[in-house]
């Protein structure tokens, strides 16, 4: 991740959770077994190189374990 969030992540939607999240069984073997959510919400988020931008992030998170893979998929007008 080469961005950070700045401030609290709002509007957060579940995209895909049991079954449909795709990627599932890659989840399960890097960060261990649980019960994993797509996710995807509107943050302030900051670049490395100091660029402050309102953007969609989508992210997978399991009970017990949290926030992984966070990318940042499109800007937003804010």
């Amino acid at each position: 991740m080469d961005f950070r969030i700045v401030g609290d992540i709002e509007n957060i939607t579940t995209i895909a959770r049991g079954p449909s999240v795709q990627i599932r069984r890659y989840l399960d073997e890097q960060f261990g077994r649980g019960s994993w959510r797509k996710m995807k919400g509107e943050a302030l988020i900051e670049w490395e190189n100091g660029r402050v931008e309102f953007a969609e992030v989508h992210w997978f998170e399991a009970h017990g374990i949290g926030r992984r893979l966070m990318k940042r998929k499109r800007t937003l007008r804010r």
